[in-house]
């Protein structure tokens, strides 16, 4: 007598049989099809569902391949659905909501089995169940091992699928299973997983955090001398190197000395000749009256060219720009200046002391937070990340200006708490912090901003 002789006759030998296609089958489809369609073997049956709940409805008995938004399948998917809670045993029309029972007896036939199947450990495979329909009642000797066969098949799948140790589906499968052994165990209410974790939440969003943004922030002088153009004219050549240190009376450029010695020269002779008119006409006077008349004339000229003469001498002697104090010269590549005119006023360059530095944040519009004179500030300089510069806040500009970005900000200047060894003009990230607040708070402040100006509430 063959094998598949000896299974028809015992059902063991059946279960058995299934069980070495289970532990044999190469692909979870395999299985699938096996739960559907094998399954006859231990009991007959009309109709079979597979339904798992990450997966719905992936399998049905005498189908190849699943229309999933066939009619049939979704409805089987809600009387399912419905199902899951249920331990195993016969169910039929009775047991669902009237608007799926009224639909029974158009698909199923009277009788139905629900074989539900556990998730696997962290929820891999996700929860499911077989359920088996046919036209007469189920014998008390099936169901038993219907429900081995079963376990078998989760045995196959959890083989096939290794546990997610993250994810939804894990995390919903450990939290469904706690709550299942606290039912068991009858624990009241304040011992459960579930409220310990909402007041744990709770105390967690009470805790008082500053609250901190971040800005990027620079290293810059704090009370600089400013080099501005004395007249307008060309800069010759530079007798400085950027970030040079300089003495009190250094020479630091110079502008295009030829325009300005011709000038002079033509004032200087300009005063010389109504000087000599003026002479000539005293001694004009000494002989004819009428020259007296000329003589307060010609003195007003005098007074006009010594003054236009000396306010271009003047010019010419400041043509030599030289440094106002001791300090360090910042300023640009000397060659972008060189040859280019300037007009009278315009910033060239600055003089600032190798210590008195200090720190400048553009703070956003959006993290605009209450900073109070003295909050602390901590400057982390791409240079050095790991050796932030602390300061403390002098001052916040009350109204916001463009960046070069085209974004608006504040001009923020914050005094160092003792001397640092960086130069003036590295830059980096400023955290910024400010008032004490729930950590609730800190965490929604953004988005709350976000959604009353989205909405205007």
């Amino acid at each position: 007598m063959d094998r598949q002789t000896e299974a028809g006759r015992d059902p063991l030998a059946t279960l058995l049989d299934l069980a070495h296609r289970a532990r044999h089958a190469g692909q979870a489809v395999e299985l699938d099809f096996l739960a559907v369609n094998g399954s006859h073997a231990l009991a007959p049956y009309r109709q079979a569902a597979l339904w798992f709940e990450d997966r719905g409805v992936c399998a049905l008995s005498g189908v190849v391949q699943i229309e999933a938004n066939a009619p049939y399948v979704q409805w089987l998917g809600r009387v399912i659905d419905a199902c899951g809670a249920r331990a195993r045993g016969p169910v039929g029309a009775a047991d669902l909501p009237p608007d799926l029972a009224a639909e029974w007896g158009d698909w199923l036939p009277a009788w139905g089995l629900w074989l539900p199947l556990d998730a696997g450990p962290h929820g891999n495979p996700a929860r499911g169940g077989l359920l088996l329909a046919r036209d007469i009642p189920w014998l008390d000797g099936e169901i038993p091992l219907l429900a081995e066969w079963c376990d078998i098949l989760r045995h196959a799948w959890m083989a096939r699928t290794p546990p997610l140790r993250l994810g939804w589906m894990a995390w919903r499968a450990r939290w469904r299973r706690r709550r299942a052994q606290e039912r068991g165990q009858g624990l009241p209410w304040w011992r459960r997983r579930a409220p310990q974790a909402a007041l744990a939440i709770a105390a967690l969003l009470c805790v008082p955090v500053r609250l901190t943004v971040l800005a990027p922030g620079e290293l810059v002088p704090a009370d600089p001398a400013a080099i501005r153009s004395p007249l307008d004219g060309v800069i010759a050549r530079f007798d400085v190197k950027p970030n040079q240190a300089v003495a009190q009376g250094q020479p630091l450029f110079h502008f295009d000395q030829a325009q300005l010695e011709s000038r002079d020269a033509v004032a200087a002779q300009a005063l010389a000749t109504a000087e000599a008119e003026y002479r000539q006409a005293l001694q004009q006077a000494l002989a004819d009256g009428k020259s007296k008349n000329q003589l307060a004339t010609l003195q007003g000229r005098i007074a006009e060219r010594r003054a236009e003469a000396d306010f271009v001498h003047g010019q010419l002697e400041r043509s030599t720009v030289v440094a106002p104090r001791a300090g360090i010269a910042l300023f640009d590549d000397p060659s972008e200046w060189s040859g280019r005119p300037v007009a009278t006023g315009e910033r060239i360059m600055r003089i600032a002391a190798p210590d008195d530095v200090e720190v400048e944040a553009w703070l956003a519009l959006g993290d605009a937070i209450p900073l109070a004179p003295g909050a602390p500030v901590s400057l982390y300089l791409a240079s050095s990340p790991f050796e932030p510069v602390s300061a403390r806040i002098r001052y916040v500009a009350y109204e916001a200006v463009p960046r070069p970005d085209g974004s608006w900000a504040y001009r923020v200047r914050a005094a160092l708490d003792g001397a640092t060894a960086q130069r003036v003009g590295l830059k980096g990230t400023a955290r910024l912090s400010g008032a004490w607040a729930p950590l609730a708070y800190w965490v929604l402040r953004r988005p709350l901003a976000a959604v009353r100006q989205a909405l205007g509430w």
